[in-house]
């Protein structure tokens, strides 16, 4: 069942949402050569809280992290940890927090110092796919229309788009209804109505859109190692649109 939020709750998750996106103005801050993903984290959760939220992530399903830090070939849910990053890595770090029980999600890849240029053009298309799908994000349309323009566009940029994880409606639950794949004929699906609050997060390959999961159960990487990307923002839809609840 999808719950339209009243004003009073997308009020407080702009707030969640806010605290998402400094958190991620934080962490750029950091990423560079020689950091480690733990490091990541430990300053990620000690910004979290100081804002008087809490880490959506941590805990959730028994996650050890605050956040989600993804190098390179790895898609989704990497653990921090002792990993350092290098330079010419990209990292994807997917951030939740709560705030008065309710949640804000987005997720960025950042590049680690100096990148190539075809891992600078997955990013650069990655977030463009994005906001692709956000313009089809109006009340009455049908919600595949934004799986459809994030598809199309992927694939006619020559990149994968990875079918087995989705977005997803967001409040006081991290996760709920509807799915929303990124990927799909238009005009299927429910229509968006004012308050519905959801997540958008394109998740795109460089090469095929095939993903493992590795032995600890979490970390998504891709079957044929090379890069992929992330970018997510948390959405209210409006009477006569979208409002991007995931900034500072």
């Amino acid at each position: 069942m999808i719950v339209c939020k009243t004003p009073r709750e997308i009020e407080i998750m702009r707030e969640a949402g806010r605290i998402v996106a400094m958190t991620h103005q934080e962490l750029k801050k950091h990423i560079s050569p020689g950091i480690t993903t733990k490091e990541l984290d430990a300053i990620a959760e000690d910004f979290i809280r100081k804002q008087g939220a809490t880490p959506s992530f941590k805990g959730y399903n028994g996650f050890r992290g605050s956040i989600c830090a993804s190098v390179n070939n790895e898609l989704v849910h990497g653990i921090p940890g002792k990993r350092v990053l290098n330079e010419g890595d990209i990292i994807s770090i997917d951030i939740g927090a709560k705030y008065n029980g309710y949640h804000g999600d987005s997720a960025w890849t950042y590049p680690v110092g100096k990148i190539d240029e075809e891992a600078q053009r997955l990013l650069d298309v990655t977030e463009e796919s994005l906001f692709r799908g956000l313009k089809e994000a109006k009340p009455g349309e049908r919600l595949s229309n934004i799986s459809h323009a994030i598809q199309t566009y992927v694939e006619s940029e020559g990149f994968s788009i990875v079918r087995e994880y989705v977005g997803h409606g967001i409040g006081q639950e991290l996760h709920e209804d509807p799915q929303i794949p990124h990927y799909g004929p238009p005009n299927r699906g429910p229509r968006l109505k004012p308050g519905m609050v959801l997540c958008i997060e394109p998740m795109v390959n460089a090469g095929s859109r095939y993903v493992n999961t590795l032995a600890d159960d979490w970390t998504v990487v891709t079957v044929d190692g090379k890069m992929c990307a992330h970018f997510e923002h948390t959405i209210a839809i409006t009477e006569t649109g979208f409002e991007i609840l995931t900034k500072a």
